[in-house]
């Protein structure tokens, strides 16, 4: 079930209940986060989920954010996206009937309602694969990414609350191997920056 658009003061409280920054790279935080102490899950749906169960089993936060990178051909490079939606891109089971993106036999639409609305923000679906997209071609998700869809569908199994911003970084394209390098040098200011803005 997708969760209410929240505002600053809802947003401020949540903040304050024990919060779990959730990165896959280092890049992607730099020295920005380092008062946070951000989990570092790597890159991959199998990463993010293994460390991020370690982590919520030890931790027991009161509400989970997974800041970080993406491509997107609908928004635009240096934009920070609240993704409220997620699909797994990679999981395709049509040949024996199953809906695009449907994990079989799983208890869930393949669109994941779990991330929490911030007012005043883009919104995007996530589509999360193991794969590194230079050719995105749907209209299906308007955010790719590697990593998010585990974060998310752990976090509803957990009922935690569950924030997920990322930094444009690329267009998904032809161009995106070599912009990502240099676009995500800027990603964590520009994190930072919005998540200051949430807690105004």
């Amino acid at each position: 079930m997708l969760l209410p658009a929240f505002d600053n003061s809802a947003i401020k409280n949540l903040l304050s209940q024990n919060p779990l920054f959730v990165f896959a790279l280092e890049s992607e935080a730099t020295h920005e986060f380092a008062h946070v102490n951000p989990l570092f899950v790597g890159i991959g749906k199998l990463n993010a989920m293994y460390h991020l169960v370690k982590a919520i089993d030890k931790q027991k936060p009161g509400i989970v954010i997974n800041l970080g990178s993406a491509g997107s051909l609908t928004h635009k490079r240096g934009d920070v996206v609240c993704c409220t939606s997620f699909v797994q891109r990679d999981m395709d089971v049509t040949a024996l009937g199953f809906k695009k993106y449907e994990t079989p036999f799983a208890v869930h639409d393949p669109v994941l309602l779990n991330g929490l609305k911030i007012d005043g923000m883009p919104q995007g679906v996530c589509g999360t694969g193991d794969s590194f997209v230079v050719d995105h071609n749907t209209t299906d998700y308007n955010v790719i990414d590697m990593e998010a869809y585990p974060l998310a569908w752990v976090c509803m199994q957990e009922q935690i609350p569950f924030l997920c911003l990322k930094y444009i970084s690329d267009g998904a394209d032809g161009a995106a191997a070599e912009d990502w390098p240099e676009m995500v040098k800027h990603a964590a200011a520009a994190l930072k920056a919005a998540m200051q803005s949430l807690q105004m």
